[in-house]
């Protein structure tokens, strides 16, 4: 089972008939030369890459700017077109005064999975103590949140908030929440692992806004940046694998993964293990 934790859906077909809807979040999100594709031309792409399930990320910026770039019934719209191959997440933007009732809406009536959060884009430090009840809302459903951390390429979205050092206090204080920095929290990818270190419940992905090939960046970061058997002898059960496709592709990072020089199981947890065991899919 291979599972891309971190795929963003903004041009999947059946949710951009609307053209208005399309230019703001083609403006929000930062990428502009893309077009819709139909969910035929998404599952092949998906099974050219070898990719079995994807997690798709909606993103509520309601008090920011307005708006969302997807939102979360267009999450449900999307997995109850194809149930067996999309996992769904919700969003909610914390400023709003209603944020835990809809994420009761979203996990009790949609049905979603976990939670999105971006404090780059949505203006929050993740210590701040108004998320609180957010994250008590996630343990009381047994939901996991997925946070951008690191570097955002979004306009209007500042890097400071999403420190991965800002995150300590959220996995010290709720040790039952599973959280994942997101991106490896590049460029503070060794606060991150000593986050991972410190907290069994915090993970991250491999969705790094790389430079140069995907290869050579994953070498780069793999084994020169970081020891080459720290993933092997101590974070083979924390880190998934993540693409952040559209900006970044599953079927050029996967084969870059791939190459790297680490065991086989280790590699299998971070393809499919440990998004099972991140999702509650398995214990």
């Amino acid at each position: 089972m291979v599972i891309d934790v971190h795929t963003h859906p903004i041009f999947f077909e059946g949710i951009c008939d609307d053209e208005e809807t399309l230019a703001f979040r083609k403006e929000q999100f930062g990428i502009f030369k893309q077009s819709p594709q139909s969910i035929e031309q998404i599952l092949v792409g998906m099974d050219y890459g070898g990719i079995d399930k994807s997690v798709l990320l909606p993103e509520d910026i309601s008090t920011i700017a307005g708006g969302h770039v997807v939102s979360n019934e267009e999450i449900k719209k999307l997995v109850d077109m194809v149930p067996e191959r999309f996992i769904g997440f919700a969003s909610v933007d914390p400023h709003r005064p209603d944020a835990l009732d809809v994420l009761d809406y979203a996990f009790k009536d949609l049905g979603l999975m976990g939670l999105k959060l971006h404090p780059s884009k949505q203006a929050f430090y993740p210590n701040d103590e108004q998320l609180k009840p957010i994250y008590e809302k996630c343990v009381e459903y047994n939901k996991p949140i997925m946070f951008h951390a690191g570097m955002s390429w979004e306009p209007n979205a500042l890097a400071k908030y999403s420190q991965p050092l800002h995150f300590e206090e959220v996995a010290l204080h709720h040790p039952k929440l599973r959280i994942c920095l997101a991106h490896f929290g590049w460029p503070w990818i060794n606060e991150t692992i000593m986050l991972m270190l410190k907290y069994p419940n915090v993970y991250t992905d491999t969705s790094m806004l790389y430079m140069d090939t995907a290869k050579d960046f994953y070498e780069q970061i793999f084994t020169k940046n970081m020891g080459p058997l720290w993933i092997d002898r101590n974070l083979k059960d924390q880190v998934m694998f993540g693409s952040n496709t559209p900006r970044f592709r599953a079927n050029r990072l996967k084969p870059a993964l791939e190459s790297l020089p680490m065991r086989r199981s280790t590699l299998d947890k971070i393809l499919g293990t440990n998004a099972e065991k991140f999702l509650g899919l398995k214990g």
